[in-house]
């Protein structure tokens, strides 16, 4: 299969890039910021998380063309959030059950691009989901996929975690 990894803050820095993925990628996998929007679109409390209001008409509709497109969107079963009360939870990071999730979907491709971080990978706590995803396209580099890592933010991440640039295609 050929997937997608979108992470990042907001689905609106990434409207063009999922509208021209929708008919040509297998697999969509959606962390960051960005999936609260998705979550929300599918009728989950997103507390404070970052959340595009405006935007969820607009990933309705992703999400429709996706299934009708038969192309697989994986989102998080599990999110890492801030400690405080429940209304005032913040996502701030993939869990681990999303984590393996992830790694399960990417090393299963054997074409993988991967655009934004899928936490706050900055503070050690919430660098999980990035990290994972990063060893996932590692695992699937050397089980013979071609695997891209694109965008200031994932490039950086990738950097700043320790992974060699080799790792990558």
């Amino acid at each position: 299969p050929f997937t997608v990894v979108l992470g990042g803050s907001k689905v609106s820095d990434k409207l063009g890039v999922i509208e021209n993925l929708l008919d040509k990628a297998n697999r969509l996998v959606i962390g960051g910021g960005m999936v609260f929007t998705f979550l929300k679109a599918k009728g989950y409390e997103v507390g404070t998380s970052l959340l595009e209001e405006d935007m969820i008409d607009q990933v309705k509709g992703y999400i429709e063309t996706a299934d009708k497109n038969g192309v697989e969107l994986v989102l998080p079963v599990d999110i890492v959030v801030n400690k405080g009360f429940p209304a005032d939870m913040m996502g701030l990071d993939i869990g681990p059950e999303s984590c393996k999730l992830f790694h399960d979907k990417i090393v299963d491709s054997k074409t993988v691009v991967w655009n934004g971080p899928m936490g706050v990978f900055e503070v050690p706590a919430f660098a999980a989901g990035t990290k994972a995803v990063a060893q996932a396209l590692v695992d699937a580099t050397e089980h013979g996929a071609f695997t891209i890592v694109g965008g200031g933010d994932s490039a950086a991440a990738v950097r700043q975690l320790g992974f060699p640039e080799d790792g990558f295609s």
